[in-house]
């Protein structure tokens, strides 16, 4: 699955998600569409408040079509949007209370300057050990990066997703 961030300012308040807007990406650079035929169109299934930015500020989940050939005449879901298939599955057992799991991993960067960026927590120079004391880990020794993993889960909570 791919996650791709985007900005964007309308002119009022959302209310629902009929008021907004389908958007567009190239798909291309991100392996989703090849360059011939690379726009990515997202068609926005719900919004949530934005706890980062606040106020009136959305964040808007979409599913992502693209266009079968060249002629732009059908769109068909994209190769990462599962959703649409998913969706109704969920729809036809409505009274059922379905359980899935989404993992979120992270790749936190740190950099001394622009000639040197790499893995926050690694060593400055070389590699850290085997994952053992990573993988699933705890504590501030090993788990480098867990206040914002925490931060970011807890803006997810706040928002409603």
């Amino acid at each position: 699955m791919f996650i791709r961030a985007k900005s964007r300012t309308l002119d009022a308040k959302v209310k629902s998600v009929e008021e907004l807007p389908e958007w567009n990406y190239d798909g291309s650079s991100c392996y989703q569409a090849t360059t011939e035929n690379s726009e990515i169109i997202m068609k926005p299934v719900a919004f949530y408040p934005d706890p980062f930015l606040g106020g009136d500020n959305i964040l808007v989940l979409t599913e992502t079509f693209m266009w079968e050939d060249v002629t732009y005449q059908k769109l068909i879901p994209s190769n990462t949007n599962f959703r649409h298939f998913a969706a109704p599955i969920f729809k036809e057992c409505a009274g059922e209370k379905p359980w899935y799991g989404i993992e979120q991993e992270y790749t936190l960067l740190q950099s001394k300057n622009r000639f040197s960026t790499h893995p926050y927590g690694w060593p400055a120079s070389g590699f850290p050990g085997n994952q053992g004391p990573y993988y699933c880990s705890i504590g501030g020794n090993v788990a480098f990066g867990r206040a914002i993993a925490d931060a970011h889960y807890k803006c997810c909570l706040y928002a409603g997703i």
